[in-house]
């Protein structure tokens, strides 16, 4: 923006300049040939130009650019204080901000498994417990049981055992003393047979006794 006016002042200043001076024809000196960069003559005006130099590089117009740059320079970082970057502190707050919310919910979320966990494991832990009290009960009340039944048992066992006792006994005497009436009554055949007589009850009686004795 600012190299193409001063350009434009430039070429002004050097057409009046020109305007000014009227056309010459300088006689180069003998020996010497014309330097046609210096002047040149225009061949139908008659008016010499002289060749311009790139305004930028211009060391009569290094203020004003310097100036323009400063107020460039000025807006551009106006422009960047007031607009760019408070949008972009806006930006970076509202980013920390939902970090920090983001944080917070990881950390109440981290808690709340945590608490969690623990309820589980302390319930576990309760009815691992609880089955633990509930497996002995029933093992003693099976173990009572058992030994009430076998205590029973043996109880039914023993009167059994004893009435058979009883009843062996019984038998035994009863047989034992069948034993001693048909030897007795066998003695007495016996004898009768051989002797030919009868003898006396008493005395076979006794006879047998004396065997069994």
């Amino acid at each position: 923006m600012f190299v193409s006016s001063a350009y434009a002042a430039s070429t002004t200043e050097t057409i009046v300049a020109q305007s000014e001076t009227p056309a010459h024809t300088e006689t180069a000196a003998p020996g010497t040939a014309p330097d046609a960069h210096a002047t040149e003559t225009h061949t139908e005006t008659g008016v010499a130009h002289e060749k311009a130099v790139f305004p930028p590089f211009d060391s009569s117009h290094f203020p004003s650019q310097i100036l323009w740059l400063a107020l460039t320079f000025a807006v551009f970082y106006l422009f960047l204080s007031r607009v760019i970057l408070p949008r972009i502190g806006g930006i970076i707050e509202t980013r920390r901000d939902r970090i920090a919310t983001d944080l917070d919910q990881a950390a109440r979320m981290k808690q709340e498994s945590d608490d969690a966990l623990a309820a589980y494991e302390q319930e576990l832990a309760d009815a691992k417990k609880k089955a633990g009290n509930i497996a002995q009960t029933a093992h003693d009340e099976a173990k009572a049981k058992s030994e009430a039944e076998q205590a029973k048992i043996s109880a039914e066992l023993e009167k059994k055992l004893s009435d058979a006792e009883s009843s062996i006994a019984a038998i035994k005497d009863k047989a034992m003393k069948e034993v001693g009436t048909i030897a007795e009554d066998t003695a007495a055949e016996i004898v009768k047979k051989i002797v030919g007589g009868t003898v006396d009850k008493a005395s076979i009686s006794a006879a047998v006794k004396a065997v069994r004795g």
